[in-house]
């Protein structure tokens, strides 16, 4: 069967890439851009640092510096009003996901019009928009290369799912070296993240041989990388490695969709303020381990591209998936994901919801990409189980 493929335009990778920026901006023909950044870019001079760089190329750049973690509708409406006034051309999207993901919305809405709940899943967004440069500034969320984004909307609480080829950043600067000074929590989580998105687009009922390259080369680089790369921050071979598997895997989900960690993750975010990466992780081994017997070949190959079992015991499934969940325990651990308690959930408050977290999880329509496809009571026991 045919698949459809997305992709950035245009991507530069390596240490140092951002000073290649203005040259992007005039390949794309962007001569009034707006920057998409969060109040911590801005403290980090790194907002200062790009309007200085261009100050030749354009000398009032709009700057939208109010990004909010884990945005939501309301959160955007003051920069769609920015861009449209100031006639923007295009945005340079500077940070993490909640920044590129904020930028993809501004830009859809700028363009377009409407509403962001428009745009949820099932609506495919088709429509261009004014282009993005997207800057990762985490290794991660993967969004400079994915056409989707979350967007929570206000009124209902809900985590937006919104895909489409229109909502793809038209270019991509991959600069390991922003990600140096980012702190310990916010590495261990956007990696943590990189690493659900990879497995999850491997295993999905979406995935396709483009994608499970992509999905492989990333699980390869992020698995003997991602604790150095928080515990030693310094690592520069571990930071670029982290930071290329965060990009492939987000080519990789974005090519074959996310499944039933992220459907259930979504909503612990928008009601408990979970970071979403450290929610996914919170997930992972418990789902995993229930979607086991879905497809076990494929489970038993990811402890193989992770470093966990070799070639030529990835027929014993057993063991690699008895490996494979230990690994997943391990990361945890390692990187200090805490537990639901711990983080400061209520229990009586999660079990008041969890019947509506189920539905939310099941209409963004992630855990039907899942190799197990869990009914909504086995959503329900799952989000029972979870809670420690």
């Amino acid at each position: 069967m045919a698949v459809d493929i997305h992709l950035p335009s245009i991507m530069k990778v390596g240490g140092g890439a951002i000073s290649e920026l203005q040259d992007m901006l005039l390949t794309l023909g962007i001569k009034n851009p707006c920057i998409i950044a969060d109040p911590v870019m801005v403290s980090l001079g790194k907002v200062e640092s790009i309007t200085s760089m261009l100050a030749s190329y354009a000398s009032n750049i709009e700057v939208f510096s109010d990004v909010m973690p884990e945005p939501d509708d309301k959160s955007i409406n003051g920069a769609v009003s920015l861009v449209k006034q100031s006639q923007c051309d295009g945005l340079i999207a500077l940070g993490g996901g909640s920044a590129i993901d904020s930028a993809k919305a501004i830009a859809l809405l700028a363009s377009h019009g409407g509403q962001m709940r428009d745009y949820k899943v099932p609506q495919v967004v088709t429509q261009q928009s004014i282009p993005i440069i997207a800057i990762p500034t985490t290794a991660g969320t993967g969004s400079e290369c994915t056409r989707v984004t979350v967007i929570s909307d206000s009124q209902s609480a809900e985590k937006m799912l919104c895909m489409g080829p229109g909502l793809m950043p038209k270019a991509a600067i991959l600069d390991y070296e922003l990600t140096l000074s980012v702190p310990y929590r916010v590495a261990a989580d956007t990696g943590l993240d990189a690493l659900t998105h990879a497995i999850e687009a491997y295993v999905s009922k979406k995935s396709n041989p483009f994608s499970d390259q992509q999905a492989i080369a990333a699980m390869r680089l992020i698995a003997p990388n991602i604790i150095k790369a928080c515990k030693t921050p310094q690592d520069k071979a571990a930071k670029e490695a982290m930071m290329l598997g965060a990009s492939l895997a987000g080519l990789a989900f974005s090519n074959a969709s996310v499944a039933l960690v992220h459907g259930m993750s979504r909503p612990l975010g928008v009601h408990f303020h979970v970071p979403h990466g450290m929610s996914n992780a919170m997930l992972l081994p418990l789902v995993t381990q229930y979607s086991l017997t879905g497809n076990s070949e494929k489970y038993a190959e990811v402890a193989h591209y992770l470093g966990l079992v070799d070639e030529s015991n990835i027929t014993n499934i057993a063991d690699s998936h008895e490996r494979l969940i230990e690994f997943l325990h391990h990361l945890n651990q390692e990187l200090d994901v805490p537990t639901m308690s711990s983080f400061g959930i209520q229990k009586a408050p999660y079990d008041d919801i969890i019947e509506l977290m189920a539905t939310q999880a099941i209409a963004s329509g992630s855990p039907g990409n899942n190799p197990k496809v869990p009914a909504h009571e086995e959503l329900v026991q799952l989000y029972r189980d979870a809670y420690a």
